[in-house]
Parts: C-alpha cells; sequence; structure tokens
C-alpha cells in the first residue's frame, strides 16, 4: 500500500513540474508524445477508482504477480491505443490536461489510502485483494514513470523503493532474476523491451535473454 502511494505521488508530481513545450516531447511508449502518456496515466487512475468501488464477494483468482499476462508487444492497431493520442490532443493547452490528471488523480490517491487492503475487488474479470491490486500497480506506476522521462534528462527518477520492488515482482514474472550487475532501472528497460541490452549485458542475461522482452498486459 505504501508503495503505491510513493510511486503514484511520484509520478504525479513528475507530470505537474514538465514545463508545457514538453508536453510535446516523445515519450517511451513507441509512437506516443508525453501528453498521450499522460493521457493514459488519467484513463489509469479512473481504472484505479472504479476497481476500487468494485467489491467481490468469490475467493481471488490472481495475486500482485499473476494479475499480469504477457502478451505480444503492441502492434499499433489497438483502436485505444490509436484514441489515446486522439483524446490528449482534444485538451488543447497542457494546463487542462494537467489539471484533470492532478483532479483524477488525487482522488486515485485517496482512495488506495482509505481502502481495505483485505477487501477483494473485481477488475478485468479477476478477483483479486485491494492489496495486491495496489503492488500490482505499483509496476504500472514505475514503468510509465521511465517512460514519461525517457526523453527528459531534467526529469526527476521513480523512487528507488518503487523501482527496487517492480524489479522484484517483474523477476517473479519472469521466473527467474536479473543478472545482479543490473541497475534496477536498467532491468526494468531491457526486462521490457524498453532499452536493447548491449552484447555484453545480453551475455549476462544468459537463457533469460530468449524470454525477453516481457511485455505485461
Amino acid at each position: 500500500m505504501d508503495l503505491f502511494s510513493r510511486s503514484w505521488t511520484a509520478l504525479r508530481t513528475t507530470v505537474a513540474d514538465i514545463p508545457d513545450e514538453d508536453f510535446e516531447q516523445p515519450s517511451g511508449c513507441g509512437g506516443w508524445l508525453v501528453r498521450d502518456l499522460v493521457c493514459h496515466l488519467l484513463i489509469g487512475a479512473q481504472d484505479v477508482l472504479i476497481t476500487l468501488v468494485t467489491p467481490a464477494d468469490a475467493e481471488p483468482t490472481v495475486d500482485a504477480v499473476t494479475y499480469w499476462q504477457l502478451v505480444e508487444p503492441p502492434t499499433g492497431e489497438d483502436p485505444l491505443d490509436a484514441l489515446i493520442p486522439r483524446l490528449a490532443a482534444a485538451y488543447g493547452e497542457p494546463r487542462w490536461l494537467r489539471h484533470h490528471f492532478d483532479d483524477v488523480g488525487s482522488a486515485a490517491g485517496r482512495a488506495a489510502e482509505l481502502a481495505d487492503p483485505a477487501r477483494r475487488v473485481s477488475t478485468r474479470d479477476q478477483v483479486l485483494t485491494v492489496a495486491d491490486y495496489l503492488s500490482a500497480y505499483v509496476v504500472e506506476w514505475t514503468l510509465h514513470h521511465l517512460d514519461l522521462i525517457a526523453h527528459l534528462p531534467a526529469a526527476a527518477q521513480p523512487p528507488a523503493e518503487t523501482l527496487a520492488s517492480a524489479r522484484a515482482s517483474l523477476e517473479r514474472i519472469a521466473g527467474s532474476s536479473f543478472p545482479a550487475s543490473f541497475s534496477d532501472k536498467d532491468a526494468l528497460l531491457i526486462g521490457t523491451g524498453r532499452r536493447t541490452p548491449t552484447d555484453a549485458e545480453k551475455a549476462a542475461l544468459g537463457d533469460l535473454a530468449a524470454k525477453l522482452p516481457l511485455v505485461l498486459g
């Protein structure tokens, strides 16, 4: 629960500090500008709010790790992926998108803090505890924080503890550990295909290299 708040607060703070002109910079998500990614994050915050008020009586079917499914890399043909840039552009000035993101994002953060960790909720036809759901989102927020600042060298990095947590989750998803020589950030970027490993890094990965990239959906 605490790591969710830290990762989400850090991400929201970074969005608030991005200069207007940098909303037109590319993000780490292929084909999306920074403004498009912020719009995607806004939808993610809405999903958190919806899930936290969707209680379930059934036994959990997934946990923080099995919540994630490995999928094929995006092709750009997903209708929602195509819709995001149009929605982001419709805001016009960055301040309106920033304001809406902060408004909904603040509400999602408060809802997470008030939620009972043991309560079961339903999302994507799955049932899991609030604690597991919010833990899963630490991976989402941390990866997208890296995407957000991919071409913004002056922007703040994700907190060290959330990078470490996201790496540990990705290793559990992969069923293998990344080399100890990899920083948490590099493990996440290389592990999810956001950065191509060098020859030395590929050699250090060993058999794990054949499993990459791990695309989460």
